[in-house]
């Protein structure tokens, strides 16, 4: 019996477990999906539990970090600010060092075959200017005679533009402009914003920060860039270095520099100028000769060259031009009829060097329309419809002047018409003992511009005869100024 009872409890105590085991169970269930569906209002807790731990977290990471001995490190020195250069890289550019010249109107016109034969790989020319005054944009005289005649003979074509702009909407008008003018040539090289003379109080610009100067050289140089060209800041040493009078630690980051630095040492034999900032170019001399080209002109070299040259962006679109024969030339404007104090060739151009230029000649007692009066000892005549030149010292306005009687025949072929006037050098120019450059002829003495001498005498090759000193020398007419 006491075992049956035993075996019973053992059996009920086995049931109830059971049912506790599923009792528990189903609560859990039950917990399980309250919090699935019903608690979730209640669960703001468990984020805050998560923010306290990651308060913790982002506490204990500081507490770290001040045991990082690198966080705690303070360097003996503060480095330099330094921006990020975006001057732009140009498909076929080499570093290549090449040399070149810069012209305006003011090297009159040039003979490029001589030019081409020295060998320079570029020219810089001088497309326009905006007027100091008026501010009017104006093309210069020789720019698409330059231009087209250079690239003809394989020199490769940079340009640049003269501003006087005060406002970011005239340094834009500039740009546009010459990106217009440029569009039928091949330009391979930069197109450089060139400003000069603003220190003067006749200047546009007179008066305006070296900051406002740098924005407005930037507008033009980002739409020059914008017109599919290489943007290049052209500017003296002294203005640049140390920002004096430009921003140049902005514009080297944004454009190639084009420094001009005069000196003693002159390239090749300095290869590169004294100055400290970025340059790209380096204009090393504004006296340098250069055959086929009148006076002094700009000598530069470049640190980098071209595979080959660009082609025009819109070809055909540069028409064809002919020298402009008054280049450099001031007139007086006049209306006169004049005659030959004996007789004179009557010239295309105002060039005594040949006779290929020589139209006609006008005899004495035969007429002329005098239009101009040059500041170089030439006149403008109109004649049988044409426009021709004459040595001003060859004509009058006495239509009844008579030629005196020629003079006995002297010891040279080369024959004088006798005048009497006080001449100067335009600068400087040889004084011969014969009027010719081939020897026997020597150079006697040399003339300076601002020294007055009389001249007795002129020729129709070129020829001048003077007094000096008591002595009867020769030099070449084209290089005298009429002294009034």
């Amino acid at each position: 019996m006491s075992g049956k009872k035993e075996k019973r409890r053992h059996e009920r105590n086995v049931l109830l477990a059971t049912i506790g085991l599923v009792l528990t169970a189903g609560l859990l269930i039950l917990l399980a999906l309250y919090l699935l569906f019903g608690g979730r209002k209640e669960q703001e807790p468990v984020v805050s539990a998560v923010q306290d731990s990651q308060e913790e977290l982002s506490q204990k990471t500081e507490e770290e970090t001040e045991e990082d001995p690198q966080a705690s490190y303070e360097p003996e020195e503060t480095g330099t600010p330094v921006e990020i250069s975006t001057v732009k890289e140009v498909a076929g550019e080499t570093d290549e060092t090449t040399t070149g010249i810069d012209v305006s109107e003011f090297q009159g016109n040039i003979d490029w075959d001589q030019v081409a034969d020295t060998g320079i790989d570029f020219v810089m020319v001088r497309v326009g200017y905006r007027t100091a005054g008026s501010g009017e944009i104006r093309e210069d005289a020789c720019a698409r005679y330059n231009l087209q005649e250079a690239s003809a003979r394989g020199i490769h074509l940079g340009a640049y533009f003269f501003s006087t702009a005060v406002t970011e909407e005239e340094a834009r008008e500039e740009a546009r402009w010459v990106c217009e003018f440029l569009a039928g040539y091949p330009v391979t090289y930069p197109v450089a914003y060139n400003c000069e003379g603003f220190q003067s109080e006749s200047s546009r610009q007179y008066g305006m920060s070296a900051e406002d100067r740098s924005a407005l050289a930037q507008v033009f140089l980002d739409e020059v860039e914008a017109g599919g060209y290489t943007g290049m800041f052209y500017a003296a040493r002294n203005e640049l270095e140390g920002n004096l009078l430009w921003d140049a630690d902005t514009l080297e980051l944004k454009y190639r520099i084009w420094v001009a630095r005069y000196g003693d040492a002159v390239w090749p034999e300095a290869v590169e100028p004294d100055y400290s900032g970025e340059y790209a170019m380096w204009q090393y001399t504004n006296q340098g000769s250069v055959p086929g080209i009148d006076g002094a002109v700009d000598l530069n070299v470049a640190y980098f060259g071209y595979e080959e040259a660009a082609s025009a962006q819109e070809e055909g679109a540069a028409e064809h031009v002919e020298a402009d024969p008054e280049v450099g030339v001031t007139f007086e404007e006049v209306n006169e009829q004049v005659t030959a104090k004996d007789e004179v060739n009557l010239r295309s151009t105002m060039d005594q060097g040949d006779d290929s230029n020589v139209v006609t000649r006008l005899l004495n007692g035969d007429t002329a329309t005098r239009t101009g009066v040059g500041n170089n000892g030439w006149s403008r005549l109109e004649y049988n419809g044409q426009t021709l030149y004459a040595v001003s010292s060859y004509l009058t306005a006495d239509l009844s002047y008579t030629p005196p009687a020629e003079e006995p025949q002297s010891e040279f072929k080369t024959q004088f018409t006798t005048v009497s006037e006080n001449v100067t050098a335009k600068e400087v120019t040889n004084l011969r003992n014969r009027p010719s450059v081939e020897p026997p002829s020597e150079v006697i003495v040399q003339l300076h511009n601002g020294e007055v001498i009389t001249r007795t005498g002129v020729s129709d090759v070129g020829w001048s005869r003077v007094e000096y000193n008591g002595q009867t020398l020769y030099c070449i007419s084209s290089y005298l100024l009429v002294v009034e």
